[in-house]
């Protein structure tokens, strides 16, 4: 019979049990950081002196004590500097360059939305563990304008500098006019931006949100853009032969009904000489694979509460969040292209860029 030794098992289990605090702290912290975004608090700090809780709430246009019990959490989770001795409380320079939006690209706190995000869908979600099926987009309240500013980060902020350089000659194609489709573009941002970047070419959106639509429509209209069409289409149903020049997909097709059927309809879209770019989570379709992953467990949470849920409710093929770069080849392979090329950028730990030309 083995001999268990209890101290080094009861040394285990304190440490583990640190850990787990430590896990309900973050968690607490990561809605409260989400609650310091949406009100401004954190860009307001960053804009005056130290102050007391009266002076924040006053400029920030807050009420004070909902204000001072947010700076408890933020002083306690060493976010916020607090002095006793005058009661002042200041955010660190180096803390505000990642917790303010002029800290954009690098702003923490947007990505800190989605943990309360997610947590509104929760007794759906568990309904699903139970009974299966899956929670809709509409269950999502705020999803597309969380997703704009994830989109204003992770995407638009690396277009022109590093993401379109990925494709040899795409810059001098895009200047000179060619056709550009992105499938799955929420409320535009990145078709936005190129739209009005290169007026030669001619830019198209399609996604199955109405009220995005709505918002990219009223976004280009507002900036002037005759260059740019947005469109409610279900990409499954595509049903366009050598339209465009240009098709991309940023962090999109994981989420569809039927990627199989988007990624053919996206090869039979593309003209004989256009190039398709499809950004996609960086990770393996393999557990083991991704043990080291530093976003693992937000990855596969982000899955399970939305990206998986959200194919499963139109009953399918749920791919997931961390679908995996063996299983993107695999299917895209099927859909028609034969030569995929994978690209990182150094600065870019979430992401491939899946690039493939038609012929």
């Amino acid at each position: 019979m083995p001999v268990v030794d209890q101290t080094a098992s009861n040394d285990q289990s304190a440490l583990f049990a640190e850990e787990l605090l430590q896990i309900l702290n973050h968690g607490a912290t990561a809605l409260m950081i989400s609650i310091g975004h949406r009100t401004g608090l954190f860009d307001t700090m960053a804009k005056y002196p130290p102050g007391d809780s009266h002076r924040l709430a006053e400029s920030a246009g807050l009420n004070e004590r909902y204000v001072r019990e947010w700076l408890g959490a933020m002083v306690t989770a060493g976010i916020v500097t607090y002095v006793a001795e005058d009661g002042s409380y200041s955010l660190p320079q180096a803390h505000a360059g990642l917790l303010t939006r002029d800290a954009s690209p690098d702003n923490v706190a947007v990505f800190a939305q989605y943990v309360p995000l997610l947590g509104q869908v929760e007794d759906d979600i568990i309904d699903c563990f139970y009974n299966g099926g899956g929670v809709p987009y509409t269950r999502f309240k705020r999803f597309h304008e969380v997703m704009a500013e994830d989109s204003g980060q992770t995407v638009v902020s690396a277009l022109f500098e590093h993401i379109l350089p990925l494709i040899d000659g795409q810059l001098s194609r895009l200047e000179q006019g060619i056709d550009v489709l992105d499938v799955g573009c929420g409320r535009g941002q990145a078709l936005l931006s190129l739209a009005k970047a290169f007026p030669n070419s001619n830019f198209t959106g399609y996604d199955f949100s109405s009220d995005a639509i709505h918002w990219a429509r009223q976004e280009a209209q507002r900036q002037g853009l005759s260059n740019l069409l947005f469109e409610v289409k279900d990409a499954a149903t595509m049903d366009e032969t050598e339209e465009y020049d240009w098709i991309v997909t940023f962090d999109a097709i994981h989420d569809q009904k039927s990627p199989d059927r988007v990624l053919a309809a996206i090869h039979q879209a593309l003209r004989d000489d256009g190039v398709y770019l499809m950004q996609d989570i960086k990770g393996s379709s393999h557990l083991h694979n991704n043990l080291d992953h530093p976003i693992g467990p937000l990855l596969y949470t982000l899955s399970t509460m939305h990206c998986m849920t959200v194919s499963l409710a139109q009953e399918g093929a749920g791919l997931g969040t961390v679908w995996g770069k063996e299983l993107a080849l695999q299917m895209l392979s099927e859909a028609g292209f034969k030569q995929v090329e994978v690209k990182e950028l150094e600065h870019d730990f979430q992401n491939y860029f899946y690039i493939m030309h038609k012929n």
